[in-house]
C-alpha cells in the first residue's frame, strides 16, 4: 500500500493577502474620512472668514456677507445691489447690524477725510488766486508807470500772472533775434521780474500756423523755441534773476490765443509768454 505524503504546515501568522487587502481597506477609510471632512462647514467659522474678507477687500456693500444658499450665490455679483432686500428676506440682518454700523462708521469718516482734502485743496485755490491778484495789481500799476500798457498784456490764475509781449515788437518775421528797439522795454520787464518774482518764471514762445519755408528755422517748434531762449539769455545778461528758477520752452502754433484765419489772429498768436508763478505754486 502507498505511503500518503504529508503535507507541508502553514506559515505562522495571517496569510500574505490579508495584509494587502488590509492596508486597502484603511487607505479607502482614510479616503472617505477626508471627503467627509471637506464636505462639512463650520457656519460659525465661515462667517467669519466671510466677514473679514468683505472688510478688507470691500467685496459686499456695507460690509455685509453672503452666507448660504440663495439669490447671491446663485446668480453671483449682479445680484449686489439687491443686498438690503436679501438680508431682510433671509433674516440675516440683525446678525449684521453690528458689522454694518462699524461699516458705516469708516464710510463717515472716510467722506470726513475726503471732505477734509477737498477743503484743503479749496483753501490752496482760493490763496493762490488771491496771492497772484495782489501781485498781478502791483505789476499792472508797474507797468502804467513805465508807459507799458501798449506792448504788455497782464492776466493771471491761481498758479501764476502772466506777462504777453507781442511777436511783432520783439522779432522780425522769422527771426529769433531781439529787436534793439525792444530792449529797453525788456530791461523794464526785467525790473520787475527781480522785484516780484520769488520763485519759478517761466518763458514760453508761440508762432501762428503759417509754415515755415526756407531761413534758419525748420519749423514753428525751432523758431518759438530759439526766441524763448533769445528772451531768457537776455534776461540772464542783464539781470540778477536766478538761472535755477528760470524756464524756456517753445510751443509753436499748438497753444493759439485766436483764429488763425485772420492776420489780426496771427498777429496775436505771434507771442512770448512770461509767467510769474506764485509761492504756493512754485517748483
Amino acid at each position: 500500500m502507498a505511503r500518503k505524503r504529508k503535507e507541508a504546515a502553514p506559515p505562522p501568522g495571517s496569510p500574505a493577502w490579508m495584509s494587502t487587502y488590509g492596508d486597502m481597506v484603511t487607505l479607502l477609510l482614510c479616503f472617505f474620512v477626508l471627503l467627509f471632512s471637506m464636505s462639512t462647514v463650520d457656519a460659525a467659522k465661515f462667517e467669519a472668514m466671510a466677514a473679514s474678507f468683505s472688510q478688507t477687500f470691500s467685496i459686499f456693500t456695507q460690509g455685509s456677507t453672503a452666507i448660504g444658499d440663495g439669490i447671491l450665490i446663485s446668480n453671483g455679483v449682479s445680484q449686489l445691489n439687491e443686498l438690503s432686500e436679501y438680508f431682510n428676506t433671509t433674516g440675516l440682518t440683525a446678525d449684521s447690524d453690528e458689522n454694518t454700523d462699524q461699516v458705516d462708521k469708516e464710510n463717515t469718516d472716510a467722506d470726513k477725510q475726503w471732505s477734509d482734502v477737498t477743503s484743503a485743496e479749496e483753501f490752496l485755490e482760493q490763496a493762490g488766486l488771491k496771492e497772484s491778484e495782489e501781485m498781478a495789481e502791483k505789476i499792472e500799476e508797474a507797468i502804467k508807470e513805465n508807459n507799458m500798457a501798449d506792448v504788455v498784456d497782464i492776466k493771471f490764475t491761481a498758479q501764476y500772472v502772466e506777462l504777453t509781449l507781442k511777436g511783432a515788437l520783439l522779432f522780425e518775421s522769422g527771426s529769433a533775434n531781439l529787436k534793439e528797439d525792444v530792449k529797453p522795454t525788456l530791461d523794464k520787464v526785467g525790473m520787475i521780474l527781480q522785484k516780484y518774482s520769488t520763485g519759478t518764471v517761466e518763458i514760453e514762445g508761440h508762432t501762428d500756423n503759417v509754415p515755415i519755408t526756407g531761413g534758419r528755422y525748420a519749423s514753428n517748434n525751432e523758431l518759438s523755441s530759439a526766441r524763448a531762449l533769445s528772451v531768457f539769455n537776455y534776461f540772464m545778461d542783464t539781470t540778477s534773476l536766478n538761472p535755477a528758477y528760470l524756464k524756456h520752452a517753445g510751443r509753436g502754433e499748438y497753444v493759439p490765443i485766436a483764429d488763425n484765419s485772420t492776420p489780426e489772429g496771427r498777429a496775436k498768436n505771434r507771442r512770448v509768454e512770461i509767467r510769474i508763478f506764485n509761492s504756493l505754486n512754485s517748483n
